[in-house]
């Protein structure tokens, strides 16, 4: 698989032919200012929830792309009134098999408002498991003990943590929900795009390998293979 991060909580993922933008929030983005978001492809947009650092361009791109809209209820139906029409709905608990792999949306413990103030249903995460590997997005989230589930489902590649603390997890439960799921390969996101979520990178990196975990801290605009 090849992950490219665009900053804040926004990825794509490329698997079976296919790429997977999750949350895209680029064009307000200061610090992502040399990405142009009219260069990203996306066949699938997944949206954890209805913040607007986490939906900004999605609007844009799936207009241009004609990318499918996953995410919960609420959110597909909100970008169903603007047009969006390709779009599929999901709740927790539920799973479906897409032409790329399985996606099971999952419990994030957190807020969700649409930007106009719509209501913006669960905040949530996703499992995706594919034949050439899986992992957990967990969206914006504290830690929380159904995370423990997400290691019974299946055995991950790597999961995306939210590692900025003050609206999501900090370093310190991020660890722990490493060990909740079952999983070493940790790529961080939701850190330093603004001031209340600024974190010590060095530290971070530093007390995941101290549980023997492996700590990614992607550089924007840059494309790895996992």
């Amino acid at each position: 698989m090849e992950l490219t991060f665009y900053g804040h909580a926004c990825f794509s993922v490329k698997v079976n032919g296919k790429t997977l933008l999750f949350d895209p929030f680029i064009t307000p983005n200061e610090k992502a200012k040399h990405i142009d978001v009219n260069s990203i492809q996306a066949d699938y947009i997944l949206i954890s929830h209805g913040h607007e650092d986490h939906i900004a361009d999605v609007e844009t791109i799936a207009k241009r792309t004609g990318a499918k809209i996953v995410s919960n209820f609420e959110i597909v139906s909100w970008f169903n009134g603007k047009g969006l029409e390709n779009g599929h709905p999901m709740n927790f608990g539920g799973s479906w098999n897409f032409d790329f792999g399985k996606v099971k949306y999952v419990k994030a413990d957190h807020s969700s408002v649409m930007p106009d103030g719509a209501y913006g249903g669960n905040p949530g995460g996703f499992i995706i498991s594919t034949d050439k590997g899986n992992f957990y997005y967990a969206g914006d989230t504290a830690l929380h003990l159904d995370m423990k589930l997400t290691g019974e489902y299946q055995k991950l590649d790597f999961a995306v943590l939210p590692i900025g603390d003050n609206f999501t997890m900090g370093i310190d439960d991020a660890v722990i929900a490493a060990d909740f799921i079952k999983c070493d390969k940790i790529i961080g996101v939701h850190y330093d795009t603004f001031g209340y979520i600024e974190i010590n990178k060095e530290e971070a990196i530093q007390k995941f390998s101290e549980k023997n975990k492996e700590l990614l801290l992607i550089e924007i605009g840059k494309t790895i293979n996992i």
